[in-house]
């Protein structure tokens, strides 16, 4: 298993895309919902007027303490940062006093610093505490669900999150080392259970890949966030303004692609069939995916996926 030492860079993924899509005017209002290390914020206010504002909110407390201290710090007065989640999305605009937006921004997923950090536990390279929580500052640790789950929920999770074939074989191993007395505490520990339990896998994947991955959506309730980030983006989009999102995995990506088409499509009132349809609420743009030359540079680039909508004036209020 590799050692790793910071600090730990970010590349961020699909950024002029990203950027080009979401500013629209320079003279707009934008919120980026997951700031990391700032390379979408920073081109944002390049791209803005004096006139033009930037709030960004983080759940990870290291990324926003980047935004504010040392090198990484904007010291830029269009540009306030806040420790927040998608949930909290309308919580943070109405505390800067602002009722819409001309873009939202999500960059969904794990960020390199959190990955390769190997306090965070993220990965199955590097040996550290098995905690997987983006938000430090509360909630339960990937080791402490496994220390109190059964094998069902654990399967389950294993399962739903990672599509995971042998999610029961390896819920069964963690269960069955927890109850000698050796309960999985690093990630170096999940690894060596998850290789054991998994007779077969996709060449060049490691076996522990999907476990990892499934614990990290399920301890950070990603997918639950998302959707609430959707819904709250909608409601605080003005109208003309873009809804830009960048997914890694078909679990995410299917959350936006629906959303996308379910707001876009004309609402039929099916207890008064004759009446005119509800309009809809966005209108999709584009998806947008990595070329080869960024993949080739960053291959964490590979599974991308960008789609861009933009909200009508539909149920927008005033």
């Amino acid at each position: 298993m590799q050692t790793a030492q910071g600090p730990w860079q970010h590349t961020t993924v699909l950024l002029h895309e990203a950027v080009d899509a979401l500013v629209a005017s320079a003279d707009g209002i934008f919120l980026d919902g997951t700031f990391g290390r700032g390379g979408h914020s920073r081109l944002i206010l390049s791209r803005l007027s004096e006139r033009g504002r930037l709030i960004a909110i983080d759940r990870d407390l290291d990324a926003v303490r980047h935004a504010r201290e040392g090198e990484g710090r904007i010291d830029d007065p269009r540009f306030h940062i806040e420790h927040a989640r998608y949930a909290q999305l309308a919580d943070v605009l109405d505390a800067q006093g602002v009722a819409f937006v001309q873009g939202v921004l999500l960059d969904i997923g794990v960020s390199s610093p959190q990955i390769d950090n190997p306090e965070r536990g993220f990965s199955f390279r590097f040996d550290g505490p098995l905690d997987m929580r983006m938000d430090q500052s509360r909630g339960e640790s990937a080791a402490d669900f496994l220390a109190r789950a059964d094998w069902r929920q654990i399967a389950e999770v294993i399962r739903d999150y990672g599509e995971e074939r042998f999610a029961v074989s390896i819920a069964k191993a963690l269960v069955a080392r927890r109850d000698s007395g050796r309960a999985v505490r690093t990630t170096g520990e999940l690894s060596e259970v998850v290789a054991r339990a998994v007779k077969t896998r996709e060449p060049g994947q490691d076996p522990a890949t999907r476990t990892f991955q499934a614990l990290r959506i399920f301890v950070n309730a990603e997918l639950e966030e998302l959707e609430q980030g959707l819904n709250a983006a909608l409601e605080r989009l003005s109208p003309g303004g873009r809804l830009v999102v960048i997914s890694f995995h078909s679990l995410e990506d299917r959350i936006v692609k629906n959303f996308i088409a379910r707001h876009s499509k004309e609402e039929v009132d099916r207890r008064a069939p004759f009446a005119p349809p509800k309009p809809t609420k966005l209108r999709s743009i584009a998806r947008v995916k990595p070329g080869a030359a960024e993949v080739a540079a960053n291959p964490r680039a590979r599974s991308a996926i960008l789609r861009v909508a933009e909200r009508t004036a539909v149920g927008v209020q005033s």
